[in-house]
């Protein structure tokens, strides 16, 4: 999927204006709670610990999300700050579990890859006046 829609998507889905994130190559996105420093490293951070899939253990659970403002499905994981996007063309089904499994091979492609093609930082820009 291209960037520039994932991005999009993104900025769709988050538009709470205190929210900062980072978007990773597969369309996983880290949502920054408590931003510090350099963004893209602290979320890469948490996606190199959180991102990565384990059969068996809580690293290979997921929950799927179906998007009501946006084409597609958030797949979740164990870290409540990490999501995954997976676009209505991209699973071989449209079941709940082909959805998952699909979102969770991404997730873990981009925790092992951590190729950060995006950041959004929002410190600041909803300070009061």
């Amino acid at each position: 999927m291209k960037t520039e829609i994932l991005i999009d998507v993104w900025q769709r889905l988050l538009a709470d204006p205190r929210k900062s994130w980072v978007l990773f190559e597969q369309g996983t996105c880290v949502v920054l709670t408590a931003p510090d420093g350099e963004l893209a490293e602290q979320a890469t951070e948490i996606l190199k610990k959180f991102g990565p899939s384990h059969a068996g253990s809580s690293a290979g659970d997921f929950g799927v999300i179906d998007l009501k403002d946006v084409e597609g499905w958030v797949v979740t994981g164990h870290h409540n700050d990490v999501l995954t996007y997976v676009g209505p063309d991209e699973p071989q089904g449209r079941s709940e579990i082909s959805v998952g499994l699909f979102g969770r091979s991404k997730r873990h492609q981009d925790g092992t890859e951590l190729h950060v093609v995006h950041v959004e930082d929002k410190r600041g820009s909803a300070d009061p006046a």
